[in-house]
């Protein structure tokens, strides 16, 4: 299963937001320019995650963004039901399948794909982000 890219700068905002100190507002421009991904998209992903609690924004002069729950409380398991637009490994209805009442394919890979979202349902954000790790050191060099 590959994820959306949404769902990758998704979770490069996550894990940027939880390198910083606990309630530091940083910017969309600061995730942007760390990773060099597209303004436009992280501005609708993080209303995304705004959107359902993740991530916390202030408006105004002095305003930013900010992890919304403590990274322990961030399954990665939620993070890519939210994001991702289906997680349908295949679409047996787009010009119904000759063989779907048949086929056993499709079964198998669904149950591959829960295999995947249990697995990443074992990790939170705090999985992710240590304390003085080498991901947190990397994002806040000073």
């Amino acid at each position: 299963m590959r994820l959306t890219k949404h769902t990758d700068f998704a979770f490069r905002v996550l894990i940027y937001l939880a390198a910083q100190q606990a309630d530091k507002l940083t910017t969309i421009k600061e995730v942007t320019e760390a990773f060099e991904i597209s303004k436009d998209h992280v501005m609708k992903i993080v209303q995304k995650l705004v959107k359902a609690g993740y991530v916390e924004a202030l408006r105004g002069k002095n305003g930013g963004i900010r992890l919304g729950k403590k990274p322990e409380a961030i399954g990665l398991h939620e993070i890519v039901a939210l994001m991702e637009l289906t997680l349908d490994p295949v679409n047996c209805d787009d010009k119904p399948c000759l063989i779907k009442q048949g086929c056993e394919l499709r079964h198998i890979l669904f149950a591959a794909q829960q295999g995947f979202l249990d697995h990443l349902a074992q990790y939170t954000l705090a999985d992710v982000v240590k304390p003085n790790s080498q991901t947190v050191y990397i994002l806040n060099p000073a």
